[in-house]
């Protein structure tokens, strides 16, 4: 079943990240990325993660995602190796008992949970956007306290 996931996972990820129309397109950039697979599978593995075909910015039809916002299309695709060994986490600016968290587009919301399902002391809540993340601090808590109680649940915070 790992097989499966993996494929599922990297099936995501290349259409989130690249603009493809049909599905030679699709085996062609699996195959890339190491999956060799039927178009009789690829159309089982479409049905089951809901992919549908819409107009793009170009006006051809291309392969999207139902409205996850974790693979919110990105205009520089990259490879899904790339991809993965990148984390979401980008920056963290303070400003008195605020912060506020920069990541990858559509990474904002899960570690906002994570961050909020910890219950990290040291901070009150998150509000999440797409990339963004604001995050209100205990008051007498310093910055060092709040990166290193995040540094816990957040990948790559240093």
């Amino acid at each position: 079943m790992k097989v499966k996931n993996d494929r599922l996972e990297a099936l995501r990820m290349i259409i989130s990240s690249q603009e493809l129309g049909s599905q030679d397109e699709l085996l062609e950039a699996l195959k890339r990325e190491g999956f060799k697979l039927t178009q009789a599978t690829l159309s089982r593995d479409l049905k089951q993660l809901k992919v549908a075909k819409a107009a793009s910015m170009r006006g051809t039809y291309v392969y999207v995602l139902p409205n996850d916002t974790l693979y919110k299309r990105v205009t520089t695709p990259h490879t899904l190796r790339e991809m993965q060994q990148v984390p979401g986490f980008q920056s963290i600016n303070f400003s008195g008992n605020m912060g506020v968290i920069k990541t990858r587009p559509g990474y904002a919301s899960s570690i906002a949970y994570n961050i909020d399902n910890n219950h990290i002391d040291e901070i009150l809540g998150t509000i999440a956007g797409d990339d963004t993340i604001f995050i209100v601090i205990k008051q007498g808590v310093s910055k060092d306290e709040v990166i290193t109680a995040l540094s816990r649940v957040v990948p790559n915070m240093r």
